[in-house]
């Protein structure tokens, strides 16, 4: 959610208030996001992240940068287990953002990263977005030109994915 390339109106986290606001919610979205982090430095960030009085949510949408660096999936999904840990001792409601491999790393890789958040959501019984850059990766429109990161467009389609799935788990 860093807005990674883009001008900071274009960030996902100010597009998803701003569009939850329209709603009528009163919402206040906190990045707590560093671009280019791993779930290892997510996990270092998380007990001080979350120790702000009145987070009530938090979408966990780290991997990606793991998967890019070739992180074993085991490990990776420890580290996010231990996140969402931290989160429910915090009384904090968790919806986790999954992201899907490519066959960079070899099959077995994509197969054992394309479960952690399967896995995760299940143990924990919290609300799974498989695949959040469903529609906008590897689509040129919707990427920048490192066709990886998305552009404006391709930010307001994770913001739609991602506001109706806060809708539905906020009531």
């Amino acid at each position: 959610m860093a807005g990674y390339g883009l001008p900071k109106e274009h960030h996902l986290s100010l597009v998803l208030e701003n569009n939850l606001k329209q709603q009528g919610f009163e919402i206040e979205i906190i990045n707590g996001s560093v671009s280019g982090s791993t779930s290892s430095g997510g996990l270092n960030r998380a007990e001080w992240s979350l120790s702000e009085p009145g987070i009530d949510l938090m979408i966990l949408g780290l991997g990606a940068n793991d998967m890019l660096r070739g992180i074993q999936p085991n490990e990776t999904q420890q580290n996010l287990d231990q996140i969402i840990q931290i989160a429910k001792n915090k009384k904090i409601k968790v919806i986790i953002a999954g992201m899907i491999a490519p066959t960079t790393h070899g099959e077995t890789y994509k197969n054992s990263f394309d479960q952690i958040y399967p896995n995760l959501a299940k143990k924990h019984n919290l609300p799974l977005i498989p695949f959040l850059l469903e529609g906008i990766a590897l689509n040129p429109k919707l990427n920048q030109q490192d066709g990886i990161h998305p552009n404006k467009d391709g930010t307001v389609m994770m913001s739609k994915t991602l506001q109706k799935s806060i809708i539905n788990n906020i009531k």
